[in-house]
């Protein structure tokens, strides 16, 4: 994989046709590097279209851009004719194609330079160009570094700072994870000494919810967690049934795992979620925990040394009972 800064000939020549995707459910990070990066080359004189691998949250439809976005599930004749004669393929926020679910196949036939833009943990070894970088707290924030790398800080205009905050805000826990650097309140303060209005984004991403998924998160607690005291773990399960009575929408369980790691003395939590077609985890972790290496050995995932996923195609009270084991086994690293 050639170093991102390898593609700045790429950029700088004639204009190129250009898809940006990102992994399937995005989140605030994954929609926010690809809509910043969406207006940067726009701004080159490119053309190009963003393609979600599937729908995404109400509560990010307000940045700018998203209008624009192709769900490749629900708009798969639109997205198929963009990936059409593509020239570059930047995939954001993830390192491996399966990431993208069902578009899988088609990116990995696709005859486009691919380029990687990504700060997770142990990229697929398939692209022509791109960046890893582990250290940063989100992608957003690679897209606004990169940018300076290549010279052109003066095209970041406030469409692109909203979404880069969007991204790094919610991927550092409003700015309190450990991957909170200074690099990263470096960059917020030049956004703000550009014009950016952050509290507007933190209330259309935190405070713009329905009122069923309050009571959703309510019912979750007191009725589907358990602490596993001598374990240093706290779990919450979600059957298939719950979903459906509280109506909840994609991202309406974005941010319940966290509620676990305010309990005191908790080190591993865990939100299991029958999504009737699989079984979804989510794990965050305080200190030196790994639970990248946890999802990648139990579950089919991977992600960030804190803060990971993964997958089971059993069903949850099977899933549950195979992390309690999985658990078990690693009472050492959780005492």
């Amino acid at each position: 994989m050639k170093p991102i800064e390898d593609i700045k000939p790429l950029l700088e020549s004639e204009p190129k046709k250009i898809i940006i995707t990102m992994h399937q459910k995005p989140d605030a990070d994954a929609m926010g590097s690809s809509l910043a990066w969406y207006h940067y080359l726009i701004q080159k004189g490119h053309q190009v279209t963003v393609i979600s691998p599937t729908n995404f949250p109400d509560f990010l439809k307000w940045m700018p851009g998203a209008e624009y976005v192709l769900d490749f599930e629900s708009m798969n004749e639109k997205s198929m004719e963009a990936l059409k004669d593509v020239d570059l393929l930047f995939c954001l926020d993830f390192n491996n194609l399966s990431r993208t679910k069902n578009m899988a196949p088609v990116l990995e036939a696709l005859p486009a330079i691919k380029i990687l833009i990504d700060h997770h943990l142990e990229p697929q070894p398939s692209f022509d160009y791109g960046i890893s970088d582990t250290t940063a707290a989100a992608t957003a924030q690679m897209i606004y570094e990169i940018i300076y790398k290549l010279g052109d800080e003066d095209l970041i205009n406030d469409a692109m700072a909203q979404c880069i905050y969007a991204g790094t805000m919610t991927d550092t826990g409003s700015f309190r994870f450990s991957a909170t650097s200074a690099r990263v309140h470096r960059m917020v303060a030049d956004l703000l000494e550009r014009g950016l209005k952050h509290e507007i984004i933190h209330q259309a991403i935190y405070d713009n919810f329905l009122e069923n998924r309050l009571r959703f998160l309510g019912h979750s607690l007191l009725n589907r967690m358990d602490v596993f005291y001598e374990y240093n773990t706290a779990i919450i399960a979600i059957p298939y049934t719950d979903l459906k009575k509280f109506d909840l929408q994609t991202g309406d369980t974005e941010g319940l795992v966290n509620f676990l790691l305010s309990i005191q003395g908790i080190k591993l939590a865990a939100l299991i979620i029958d999504r009737n077609v699989e079984v979804k985890l989510s794990f965050r972790s305080k200190g030196n925990f790994d639970v990248n290496k946890f999802a990648r050995k139990y579950f089919e995932g991977g992600g960030h040394f804190n803060a990971a996923g993964g997958r089971s195609s059993d069903s949850l009270e099977i899933t549950v009972n195979r992390f309690i084991k999985a658990m078990r086994e690693n009472e050492d690293a959780l005492q």
